[in-house]
């Protein structure tokens, strides 16, 4: 295990009817508040409203920032600076899943700072502060409530970004599993699929290799992820799935499955970054595409690795390392079939032809993660193994 240094300052309230305890929570950390969140479907669910109305019957002042969309873009985040700024207010609430809690972060930083918020995302400019950020998520799978990472589309360069600073950590996180009854099916399992791949980033991308906490860490949530994404499928409306689901999101990308680690790295993301940007793709639907095409090309390069994935995560076992490897990557590709998710790039009608364009849109989020091992040739090498 490599040294480290583990801070996570998010304050985490969960169970039933948390997302009523809003109100109470925000209104010591001010008096006027930007209440950040998607299109209509929260409204029309009345989850939007229930948080309004805890905001507003603690005696804050609400500002509504709406409309934010799946792979945020920047425009929006203008947007809600603007009246952040105008209306000086001392705190950000985020209610909505991943998209909704960046561009609330991204809001919080850029209200704060003199200069457009997309230099932090070109890596001109380093977040010094950031307003406070209150995140309630509805969806389970970014883990973007208690981790500081944001991710922000630019749709004038079709660039999808995404940075970490410390600056950036919620400050409390309200996980209430009953807000995620109403989730679609799709939205389910991309969520769950997010969730999972996270874990899987570090767990094969990493220094260290000696590391049985984290492996046990991540293996065990991974299979959390997958059994409670099959059972909430088949009922919507099974509490303890809903939890299992958001509460392992949170913690597959709050810092605990990294540290010790090394330096990691984020290659499957970094590829799903240009899917998205490119082609306005769900995220999660973008990383199950080319993950089983992804984790092909590691057992190429790393067999023991992989193998080990196929032992830890589905209990296979078989003397040859190859072997073993390429039977995970089946099992994990027929679960991903299973949930309803694509498993290639022609699932998303991609083709061939898209892969150049995919592979040098990389370019810019592999310099901000220092990954120089994946060029656009190497990226290219992997598309095509997706198809």
């Amino acid at each position: 295990m490599r040294d480290f240094v583990f801070h996570n300052p998010t304050q985490i309230i969960f169970g039933q009817g948390a997302i009523g305890q809003t109100g109470e929570q925000v209104a010591p950390v001010s008096t006027k508040a930007l209440l950040v969140s998607g299109r209509q479907s929260l409204k029309k669910l009345g989850t939007y409203q229930t948080v309004h109305d805890s905001l507003y019957q603690a005696g804050l002042e609400v500002i509504a920032h709406e409309g934010v969309q799946p792979n945020p873009l920047v425009s929006h985040v203008h947007k809600g600076i603007a009246l952040a700024q105008k209306n000086d207010v001392g705190v950000i609430v985020a209610v909505g899943g991943g998209s909704v809690i960046d561009s609330a972060k991204a809001i919080a930083a850029g209200a704060l700072a003199s200069h457009d918020v997309w230099g932090f995302f070109k890596g001109k400019k380093s977040i010094k502060d950031a307003l406070p950020v209150i995140a309630v998520p509805t969806v389970a799978g970014s883990g973007s409530e208690t981790n500081n990472g944001m991710v922000l589309t630019n749709e004038a360069t079709s660039q999808k970004i995404g940075i970490g600073n410390r600056h950036l950590f919620p400050r409390i996180a309200i996980l209430d599993p009953t807000v995620t009854f109403s989730v679609p099916p799709s939205t389910t399992a991309f969520g769950a699929v997010d969730g999972f791949t996270h874990l899987l980033e570090f767990y094969l991308n990493r220094e260290e290799s000696f590391t049985p906490v984290q492996d046990n860490y991540s293996s065990g949530l991974m299979q959390t992820l997958m059994a409670a994404c099959e059972a909430a499928l088949v009922n919507p409306l099974d509490y303890q799935s809903r939890a299992e689901l958001m509460w392992a999101s949170s913690l597959a990308l709050n810092g605990i499955s990294a540290a010790g680690l090394g330096r990691v790295g984020f290659p499957f993301h970094l590829i799903e970054h240009s899917l998205s940007g490119l082609h306005n793709i769900p995220h999660g639907a973008g990383l199950a595409a080319i993950l089983p095409g992804a984790m092909a090309y590691v057992a190429e390069k790393n067999p023991t690795r992989m193998a080990f994935f196929a032992a830890q995560v589905f209990g296979v076992r078989n003397t040859n390392q190859h072997l073993l490897a390429k039977e995970g990557i089946r099992l994990f590709s027929e679960w991903l079939g299973k949930i309803g998710a694509p498993t290639s790039l022609t699932d998303l009608n991609l083709s061939g032809k898209d892969i150049p364009d995919l592979a040098a849109n990389t370019r810019a989020q592999a310099r901000l993660w220092r990954l120089g091992t994946y060029s656009p040739e190497v990226i290219e090498a992997i598309l095509w193994e997706c198809l």
